[in-house]
């Protein structure tokens, strides 16, 4: 395991007057780029070959206009993302003063090697590096362990398929990208033995999967993601934002009439892939709800990974109308920079910072406080 004093020796070497915020070239890299450079860091992106022009082409840095344009100052180009993990890459990073932003697709494309993350990607790392892996479900203190810790609601689960007795939501991952989930929903154990061994025949998950599937009660309510920040220096939970997802192919057959969409069924079947998010907005009778929500979860999570949440988290799920009241009902966790750049664009960070607050810009926020007091080390890993 990678000891804090590990990371105080890189950053003695560091020139932090030359830092630079480097992240994977996925996911949200654009968002953690801009708002690097909104504080005057320099940018990295990290890239696979072939996979690059977003970065490389489109959003480079350059003049026109008789101004700076674009957001990455500097690509570098792997073989294969995995080879961010190689002590080549990662010396490379150093020379460059790299505070790297860990994201989803940084676990995805790494192939969810936690204990190479946590042992041997030696890089100063925005973050608790190994409270990554409680996001997968298999972990033994994964995302619902520390939310039964914070006292946060989240569906029932069940732990066999003979147990269904209600509406349930089924998710298994994929035969082919085994890091996207297949959900499906069924309400009985015969139902659910159909569905599956339909889904295994037509190659759509594998019998592996169904016997790993999360199976948990389904919530009908107004979906909402919940996203923070948790700032070691100010010792304090900050809420950056409010949206809700995208899907596809569901968002388009939503936008038909029943009729319609009993003919389309004949044809397509609805699936829930994420493809974006949308802003959105809560009434401000449920704001303290949200914000106790994430305090209570930074709370359990500095006793079960020390130091605990820093940086950028989200709480997703749905609120639920009750009685006796409005509940917020999570379904899943995210313990690193977010997937949705949208939520500047909610009224909740303006009403604290009084100017436009993405994720992105508020890491570089953090980051260059940090080093104004000589406290980097208190926000890596």
């Amino acid at each position: 395991m990678i000891q804090k004093k590990d990371i105080e020796k890189i950053l003695d070497g560091y020139d932090t007057n030359n830092i630079t915020i480097g992240v994977l070239g996925s996911h949200s890299a654009l968002d953690v780029c801009r708002g690097a450079k909104d504080l005057g860091f320099k940018t990295l992106v990290i890239c696979q070959k072939g996979r690059d022009k977003t970065y490389s082409k489109y959003y480079k840095t350059s003049q026109n206009f008789g101004k700076t344009t674009g957001v990455v100052d500097e690509v570098m180009i792997l073989d294969k993302f995995s080879d961010i993990l190689s002590k080549e890459v990662t010396k490379e990073m150093r020379k460059k003063n790299v505070i790297f932003i860990p994201h989803r697709s940084f676990e995805v494309y790494v192939n969810f090697d936690y204990e190479k993350i946590e042992n041997d990607f030696l890089i100063p790392l925005l973050g608790t590096r190994n409270i990554l892996k409680a996001e997968e479900r298999t972990e033994p203190k994964n995302q619902y362990y520390l939310m039964e810790k914070a006292g946060i609601r989240f569906p029932r689960q069940f732990k066999s398929h003979k147990e269904i007795d209600r509406l349930v939501i089924v998710k298994a991952n994929e035969l082919e990208r085994s890091y996207e989930r297949e959900f499906f929903l069924v309400e009985s154990p015969a139902e659910f033995e159909s569905k599956t061994k339909e889904m295994i025949e037509k190659g759509i998950v594998s019998k592996e999967s169904v016997e790993n599937a999360v199976i948990e009660e389904y919530i009908v309510g107004a979906q909402v993601n919940f996203n923070y920040f948790y700032s070691p220096l100010r010792g304090e939970v900050e809420l950056l934002g409010t949206d809700t997802r995208r899907q596809t192919n569901l968002d388009g057959m939503l936008r038909i009439t029943a009729d319609e969409q009993l003919k389309v069924l004949k044809y397509v079947k609805p699936t829930l892939k994420e493809i974006g998010h949308i802003a959105c907005t809560t009434k401000e009778s449920v704001l303290e709800m949200i914000f106790d929500l994430g305090e209570k979860f930074v709370a359990a999570a500095k006793k079960e990974y020390s130091p605990g949440i820093i940086g950028p988290f989200a709480l997703q799920g749905a609120i639920v109308p009750g009685p006796p009241k409005e509940e917020a009902v999570i379904f899943d966790v995210s313990l690193r920079v977010q997937g949705s750049p949208g939520t500047r664009f909610t009224p909740y960070p303006g009403y604290f910072y009084n100017e436009e607050m993405s994720t992105g810009k508020r890491i570089a926020l953090e980051i260059k406080e940090a080093v104004e007091k000589k406290k980097l080390i208190d926000i890596v890993t």
